[in-house]
């Protein structure tokens, strides 16, 4: 038997519970892979809520690293012992689990299994929002602003589009916070509880706002994020951390100044197998070169991840967390 973070109906973090289950060997196509690490995201709060509808009872987590201790039938490219790691299936709050090796990445020497547990989600998220999504609006030297810029995906953008040339403006919400998002990357910093954003965005750039808004948080942010924009500017709403965005009429994109909006996610950009090793190459790259820096900065046992979706939901947590089974 092996231990398991379950739902068995959406709700609040005490609808987690630590159960047995047995695993079973692996199937055609398939590896089992012990847990090594596990992340944790914000995706994980809305699909133990409910926001996101997802089948019932399940695992709750999305990514996670380890190594493959078993192997099935027809499998080609992975064998056991072999360290991995995976984004976007749904089930990751366990210590052993049963994955399509098309699911997997090798994880390259000099990444840990606690980095690439922590980063796969948010660090693919990261190389789509910087190097694909405002492909044709973004040159070398302009300035872009990211909400929720000391949160997991925050840290990465910050340093990651700092890589690429790009000044960044950050929201946050606490004088620690802004000088850990200035850590990592970002030039200005906005502390939200005590000045305005888009009067301080008009500020930095002189009146002419910015080409394009990374906004993960949703409900709170809207408004002003399209008030940041340039003419023609380019609203990217990749999250909703406060909640959805309500229905808008499209009609204030044109009094706004004839916006564009995207609604992305990262299974959109790895939708192929090839697309999918893209991205981690990518991202892996990154990290090896030391442009990317990866702090695990809170770690729970498997256990408590009740006890890590209430630090999340209150923005009590920064940067990565890992749960360790």
């Amino acid at each position: 038997m092996s231990k398991s973070i379950l739902i068995h109906e959406n709700g609040g973090p005490e609808k987690m519970k630590l159960e047995d289950v047995e695993v079973g060997s692996p199937g055609p196509g398939q590896v089992k892979v012990r847990h090594t690490a596990i992340g944790l995201n914000f995706i994980d709060v809305y699909t133990r809520s409910g926001l996101y509808q997802t089948p019932l009872p399940n695992a709750v987590g999305r990514e996670g690293a380890g190594v493959i201790v078993e192997v099935g039938p027809r499998v080609k490219g992975f064998k056991k012992g072999d360290r991995v790691a995976y984004c976007g299936v749904l089930g990751a709050y366990c210590e052993e689990r049963l994955m399509g090796t098309d699911q997997l990445v090798h994880v390259p020497k000099g990444v840990s299994d606690e980095q690439a547990a922590a980063i796969m989600l948010k660090g693919m998220t990261t190389e789509y929002l910087v190097d694909h999504t405002p492909k044709g609006w973004l040159k070398k030297g302009d300035t872009i602003l990211f909400h929720a810029a000391a949160g997991g995906v925050g840290l990465l953008f910050g340093q990651w589009a700092k890589a690429r040339g790009y000044k960044v403006i950050g929201t946050t919400s606490s004088a620690e916070k802004a000088a850990l998002a200035k850590k990592n990357g970002y030039k200005w910093v906005i502390d939200y509880t005590k000045d305005d954003i888009v009067a301080e965005v008009k500020k930095i750039t002189k009146g002419k706002g910015v080409p394009v808004v990374f906004d993960g948080v949703g409900k709170d942010t809207w408004n002003a994020s399209l008030d940041c924009l340039q003419p023609r500017g380019l609203m990217v709403s990749f999250g909703n951390a406060s909640g959805a965005v309500p229905p808008v009429s499209l009609g204030i994109l044109n009094t706004k100044g004839s916006l564009y909006v995207t609604r992305p996610s990262l299974g959109a950009y790895t939708a192929t197998r090839a697309e999918l090793e893209a991205s981690a190459k990518s991202l892996f790259k990154m990290v090896k070169s030391g442009k990317v820096k990866i702090a695990i900065d809170q770690r729970y046992p498997l256990a408590e991840a009740a006890q890590a979706h209430i630090d999340l939901e209150s923005r009590k947590t920064t940067g990565q967390t890992v749960l360790v089974p």
